[in-house]
Protein backbone atom coordinates (compact mmCIF):
# COMPACT_ATOMS: atom_id res chain seq x y z
CA UNK A 1 0.00 0.00 0.00
CA UNK A 2 1.38 3.38 -1.01
CA UNK A 3 0.15 6.90 -0.35
CA UNK A 4 -2.87 5.74 1.68
CA UNK A 5 -4.49 4.02 -1.31
CA UNK A 6 -5.66 0.45 -0.84
CA UNK A 7 -4.65 -1.10 -4.18
CA UNK A 8 -6.44 -4.34 -3.20
CA UNK A 9 -9.83 -2.62 -3.62
CA UNK A 10 -11.50 -2.96 -6.99
CA UNK A 11 -14.08 -0.45 -8.17
CA UNK A 12 -16.95 -1.97 -10.12
CA UNK A 13 -19.08 0.37 -12.18
CA UNK A 14 -21.64 -2.00 -13.61
CA UNK A 15 -25.09 -0.65 -14.23
CA UNK A 16 -27.91 -3.01 -13.28
CA UNK A 17 -30.71 -3.84 -15.71
CA UNK A 18 -33.31 -3.64 -12.92
CA UNK A 19 -33.70 -1.60 -9.77
CA UNK A 20 -35.89 -2.19 -6.70
CA UNK A 21 -37.48 1.03 -5.41
CA UNK A 22 -36.69 1.91 -1.81
CA UNK A 23 -38.99 3.78 0.57
CA UNK A 24 -39.35 7.45 -0.29
CA UNK A 25 -37.59 7.26 -3.64
CA UNK A 26 -38.94 9.14 -6.64
CA UNK A 27 -38.48 8.59 -10.35
CA UNK A 28 -36.47 11.82 -10.50
CA UNK A 29 -34.08 10.60 -7.82
CA UNK A 30 -33.68 7.18 -9.40
CA UNK A 31 -33.17 8.73 -12.84
CA UNK A 32 -30.44 11.04 -11.50
CA UNK A 33 -28.53 8.09 -10.02
CA UNK A 34 -28.66 6.10 -13.26
CA UNK A 35 -28.10 9.02 -15.70
CA UNK A 36 -31.46 8.85 -17.41
CA UNK A 37 -34.75 10.72 -17.26
CA UNK A 38 -37.83 10.04 -15.12
CA UNK A 39 -40.00 10.00 -18.26
CA UNK A 40 -37.84 7.31 -19.86
CA UNK A 41 -38.00 5.08 -16.77
CA UNK A 42 -41.78 5.55 -16.68
CA UNK A 43 -42.07 4.66 -20.39
CA UNK A 44 -39.87 1.55 -20.04
CA UNK A 45 -42.06 0.34 -17.18
CA UNK A 46 -45.47 1.50 -18.47
CA UNK A 47 -45.98 3.52 -15.28
CA UNK A 48 -49.01 5.77 -14.96
CA UNK A 49 -48.03 7.04 -11.51
CA UNK A 50 -45.15 7.04 -9.06
CA UNK A 51 -43.49 3.68 -8.36
CA UNK A 52 -44.22 1.97 -5.07
CA UNK A 53 -41.74 0.80 -2.47
CA UNK A 54 -40.36 -2.59 -3.48
CA UNK A 55 -41.42 -2.27 -7.13
CA UNK A 56 -38.86 -3.69 -9.57
CA UNK A 57 -38.12 -1.27 -12.41
CA UNK A 58 -36.42 -1.99 -15.71
CA UNK A 59 -33.70 0.57 -16.35
CA UNK A 60 -33.16 1.94 -19.85
CA UNK A 61 -29.68 1.48 -21.31
CA UNK A 62 -27.05 4.00 -20.21
CA UNK A 63 -27.50 7.26 -22.07
CA UNK A 64 -25.88 10.66 -22.43
CA UNK A 65 -28.16 13.10 -20.61
CA UNK A 66 -28.15 16.82 -21.30
CA UNK A 67 -29.93 19.89 -19.96
CA UNK A 68 -31.57 21.84 -22.80
CA UNK A 69 -30.46 25.45 -23.19
CA UNK A 70 -32.30 28.35 -24.79
CA UNK A 71 -32.23 28.44 -28.59
CA UNK A 72 -31.57 24.71 -29.01
CA UNK A 73 -33.81 22.41 -31.01
CA UNK A 74 -34.73 18.74 -31.21
CA UNK A 75 -32.99 18.57 -34.58
CA UNK A 76 -29.79 20.18 -33.24
CA UNK A 77 -29.55 17.89 -30.23
CA UNK A 78 -30.86 14.58 -31.61
CA UNK A 79 -30.68 14.87 -35.40
CA UNK A 80 -34.43 15.06 -35.96
CA UNK A 81 -37.68 15.64 -34.05
CA UNK A 82 -38.62 11.98 -34.57
CA UNK A 83 -35.34 10.74 -33.12
CA UNK A 84 -35.78 13.09 -30.14
CA UNK A 85 -39.27 11.67 -29.45
CA UNK A 86 -38.04 8.08 -29.82
CA UNK A 87 -35.14 8.59 -27.40
CA UNK A 88 -37.05 10.65 -24.82
CA UNK A 89 -40.56 9.13 -24.94
CA UNK A 90 -42.08 12.60 -25.29
CA UNK A 91 -42.64 15.45 -27.72
CA UNK A 92 -42.17 18.04 -24.94
CA UNK A 93 -39.08 20.21 -25.33
CA UNK A 94 -38.15 23.24 -23.19
CA UNK A 95 -35.07 24.97 -21.72
CA UNK A 96 -33.87 23.32 -18.52
CA UNK A 97 -35.37 19.94 -19.46
CA UNK A 98 -33.07 16.94 -19.00
CA UNK A 99 -33.07 14.86 -22.17
CA UNK A 100 -31.30 11.86 -23.65
CA UNK A 101 -29.09 12.76 -26.63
Amino acid sequence: MSGGIDWGMELLLERPERYRVKRGQTLAGIAAVFSTTPRLIAAYNHLSGPPGEGELLLLPPAQNCYSVGGGESKRLLCGSPERFCERNATECFYPGQTIVL
